[in-house]
């Protein structure tokens, strides 16, 4: 978009748009893509306005915003003229204006030469002068001047003049001639140069076609104040193609392939060559041939190339990938439709590939193969079968399939193939049994994935026979049936005959002794089988009832085994089916029950249960004992379904409590089968609703009766605890008192001796008066200790004998009675313990002024008695030993 500037030559009022209805020009007949072809003029009255150009057939022709129409791309004009529509539209106020646009191609004149057109040196404006025209004869439009053919390449000398622009005004005015356009004043700057006083138009330079190939130039003729005298004129400039490029491969090295044995004229590949030179001009015309063939075998002439086209082909038989794998050919292309004097070359290298056809089949290497398989073996691969094959390795034409044509009726092998080596596996895929097949003869056949060529047949090579030996081993027994199934009605009595359970050995031809049964899974331990027989026989009473069955059904596993190398083993299970008979007895359930001590509502629902089965159990018959009376008379049953019944009061009113109600259930059986079971019933107060309410609060509280129950065990525990507190008081009070000595506390030497802990050596070391220790003058006859009577060095578990106690305030002169009363007691009591009343003071060392207490003799024919079995009992008992043993000492 751009400003229009525009004038007025013969109207002087203004009128906006395009000052045509058609617009002719005459161009060149080859367009090439972005060539400025000619110039439209708009007139716009005010010149502010902004106009874009459109054109109708926008991918041919495009309108720049100057108003010149450039070729959207490279194309030739028919012979008729080519019409389109060039729009004009106001941005601003959406006003559009048209006009038609008519091309007309340039007229051939043969035979001419450049000399010749470049007669044409004045171009005037607005005249147009034909070389043949009539008097001239003005035009209210623009001449369209043909183009200006100028070679490329050209020599010089520069600037070479082109042409020369006047108008027929410079008579009488002075004039000022310029040109605009790409090599004037817009890049490429510089190229064209023009003579502003004589018109003059020149080129500076040499002019490169590839580069640019025509150029479209503006002459615009102004007076000395710069008004415009003339209407721009066009000026195309047309650069001759010369030949100064050589073809250019688009690769250097084309790969092809052609399969073996092609047929002449097999289409093989093509190469391409491209030439910047005009391709309309023999400069750009290309011809191709092939220069060289490597290898030259089986001919040296095995391709041709279309000199055209590029399009390589066969013409020659004899293509064999075993024999030559590849050739290699040198490519030429020349300009100049090949001639070899004026024309350039260049040349580029085709690798033809010879693929590989399925023209040679796979072939055994032998005409027969071995191998050997045990017996029961699947999965093991028993022979090898190799092939040859001249195709290409690891291709769909050297691959091999193994197919098996006979020997193998049951598809006990298949035969797979290496992808390796090509070599066929053959494979067991069932077991084989040695007894029923020793030998396998197998016959092969091997293929290729892909058919072979058409012509080609499969030689005898192509089969092959395999032979399989079967080899025998140990097999394992088997039981005949496997499971065994055996009815039998429960309660069968241990050490009855149930059934004969044995296997069979299928190795008939290896020497073995027979077979030997055992018990592998008895999960009651009810069964034993007879090792040599196999002879099954009941150890306890079969129960269908019990865990180990499940739905009446009892399986036992067996085994049995032989002596082969190696001992072969082979399990067998005995299925029992236990039929029911009537050994249970219906039960009530639940065993408690809550009902009301009214009439109503009192209804219990009970159920009975019997572990038989139909026909041993329900319906069943429920009724109530004759005894106790109490039972009928307070109580009544009525059935109410085969397995449910119900109880409910017969009074009207049962006191609460805890009742056991027997109810009598007898089952369907044949015979019939029944039970007294004992239905605990509470009775209690109840409410509207039917719910107890004299319940206790622990009850109340939401407590079941096994809380109820732990809480009163705990409570009884507790009592017994503090119980047995209380008696251990007691009887520690009671030690106490026994051991205290019938003296005043301040009077008491020991009391001195123990309170101050000290262990010296006795009463000899210190300053006390022993004068108040007493012995009686006698001893009762009674104190007299049994003779034998051992003492045992533990506290007795039964109640201890009671010791004498001392009084409050007793008298120095108790002290022997006191002694002779625990000497007593310790001596008729066989057992205390060593710490009896003689110990109360202890050994508190030789030489005491009070002498040993051993003088206070505890029995008057003590010294008869043999206590030397005391120096048995340890250290513990010495000083007894000595005390009752020993001499005056």
């Amino acid at each position: 978009q751009a400003p229009i500037k525009a004038t007025c030559e013969e109207d002087m009022s203004c009128k906006t748009g395009f000052p045509e209805v058609v617009h002719s020009a005459v161009v060149s007949r080859s367009v090439h893509g972005g060539q400025p072809l000619l110039n439209v003029r708009f007139r716009s009255c005010d010149g502010n306005k902004k106009i874009h150009f459109g054109s109708s057939e926008p991918e041919d022709f495009r309108v720049g915003e100057d108003g010149v129409v450039y070729a959207e791309r490279s194309f030739q004009l028919s012979a008729e003229p080519t019409e389109f529509v060039v729009s004009a539209q106001d941005k601003e106020t959406q006003q559009e204006w048209q006009m038609k646009v008519k091309l007309t191609p340039e007229p051939a004149f043969p035979g001419a030469s450049e000399k010749d057109q470049r007669k044409i040196e004045d171009i005037i404006f607005p005249w147009q002068q034909y070389k043949h025209s009539s008097p001239l004869k003005r035009q209210k439009r623009d001449w369209v001047i043909p183009p200006i053919n100028l070679p490329e390449n050209s020599k010089g000398p520069f600037p070479q003049e082109l042409v020369r622009i006047r108008s027929d005004r410079d008579k009488s005015l002075s004039l000022r001639y310029s040109v605009t356009g790409p090599g004037a004043d817009q890049p490429p700057t510089g190229i064209f140069i023009i003579n502003p006083i004589s018109g003059q138009l020149s080129v500076t330079k040499p002019l490169d076609r590839e580069q640019i190939a025509s150029f479209h130039l503006r002459a615009h003729a102004v007076d000395v104040n710069g008004n415009q005298v003339e209407n721009p004129i066009d000026i195309v400039i047309n650069v001759i193609d010369m030949n100064d490029n050589r073809p250019e491969f688009l690769h250097q090295v084309w790969n092809g392939t052609v399969p073996e044995g092609s047929k002449p004229g097999t289409y093989v590949m093509t190469v391409t060559a491209i030439d910047a030179d005009d391709p309309n001009a023999q400069n750009g015309m290309l011809r191709y041939r092939i220069l060289s063939q490597a290898p030259s075998s089986p001919s040296p002439n095995m391709f041709t190339i279309n000199n055209e086209t590029g399009d390589i082909i066969t013409v020659a038989a004899g293509l064999d990938r075993e024999k030559v794998q590849q050739y290699t050919l040198i490519i030429q292309a020349t300009d100049m439709e090949g001639n070899p004097t004026y024309g350039l070359s260049n040349t580029a290298t085709a690798v033809i590939a010879v693929t590989d056809v399925n023209d040679n089949p796979p072939e055994f290497t032998a005409m027969t193969f071995y191998g050997e398989v045990p017996e029961n073996r699947v999965d093991v691969i028993v022979a090898n079968l190799t092939v040859t094959d001249k195709d290409q390795p690891h291709t769909p034409a050297w691959n091999a399939m193994y197919r098996m044509t006979g020997g193998d009726p049951t598809g006990r092998f298949t035969i797979l193939t290496d992808p390796n080596s090509n070599d066929g596996l053959v494979t067991v895929v069932k077991p084989i049994d040695f007894e029923t097949n020793r030998l396998f003869v197998l016959t092969v056949a091997a293929e290729n994935q892909v058919p072979l060529a058409k012509g080609i047949q499969h030689p005898p090579q192509s089969t092959a026979t395999v032979s399989i030996t079967v080899i025998d081993v140990n097999e394992s027994p088997y039981f005949v049936p496997n499971p065994k199934l055996v009815r039998q009605e429960e309660g069968l009595l241990a050490g009855s005959m149930l059934a004969t359970f044995t296997a069979q050995d299928p190795d008939r031809y290896m020497q073995q002794t027979s077979l030997r049964y055992s018990k592998l899974s008895d999960p009651a331990n009810w069964l034993k089988i007879d090792p040599v027989n196999g002879q099954i026989t009941t150890t306890a009473v079969l129960d269908r009832e019990s865990i180990y069955v499940q739905n009446n059904m009892y399986n036992a596993t067996f085994l049995a085994s032989d002596n082969g190398i190696p001992p072969m083993s082979g399990t067998g299970t005995l299925q029992i089916y236990l039929l029911d008979i009537n050994d249970n007895a219906p039960q009530v359930h639940p065993k408690e029950a809550t009902t009301c001590e009214t009439l109503q509502p009192n209804a219990i629902n009970i159920t009975a249960v019997d572990p038989d089965i139909d026909p041993n159990a329900g319906p069943f018959a429920f009724e109530l004992p004759d005894t106790p009376a109490s039972i009928k008379r307070n109580w009544t049953i009525v059935r109410i379904s085969g397995d449910h019944a119900q109880l409910s009061l017969r009074i009207r009113f049962l006191e609460a409590g805890i009742y056991d109600v027997p109810i009598v259930i007898t089952d369907s059986g044949n015979p019939h089968a029944s039970s007294t079971s004992l239905l605990k019933v509470k009775v209690c107060q109840c409410d509207i609703n039917g719910d107890c309410t004299d319940v206790d609060r622990i009850v109340g509280a939401g407590l079941g009766t096994g809380a109820i129950i732990a809480i009163l065990l705990c409570i009884i525990i507790l009592l017994i605890l503090v119980l047995m507190f209380v008696v251990w008081m007691k009887r520690r009070d009671k030690e106490r008192q026994a051991k205290q000595l019938l003296i005043d506390p301040e009077d008491d030497v020991r009391d001195n001796i123990l309170k101050y802990d000290e262990e010296g050596g006795g009463e000899e070391d210190q300053d006390y008066d022993l004068s108040q220790l007493q012995q009686p003058d006698t001893v009762e006859p009674d104190a007299i200790k049994p003779v034998g009577i051992r003492r045992l060095d533990e506290r007795p578990i039964h109640a201890e004998p009671q010791y004498p106690v001392r009084s409050a305030a007793p008298h120095p002169g108790d002290i022997g009675d006191f002694i002779n009363e625990g000497l007593k007691a310790a001596d008729n009591d066989p057992t205390a313990p060593p710490y009896d009343s003689l110990l109360v003071f202890d050994y508190e060392g030789s030489g005491s002024t009070a002498g040993s207490l051993s003088s206070l003799n505890s029995s008057s024919s003590g010294g008869e008695q043999d206590y030397d079995y005391l120096n048995d009992w340890g250290p513990r008992f010495k000083k007894l030993a000595d005390m009752y043993g020993g001499g005056d000492d």
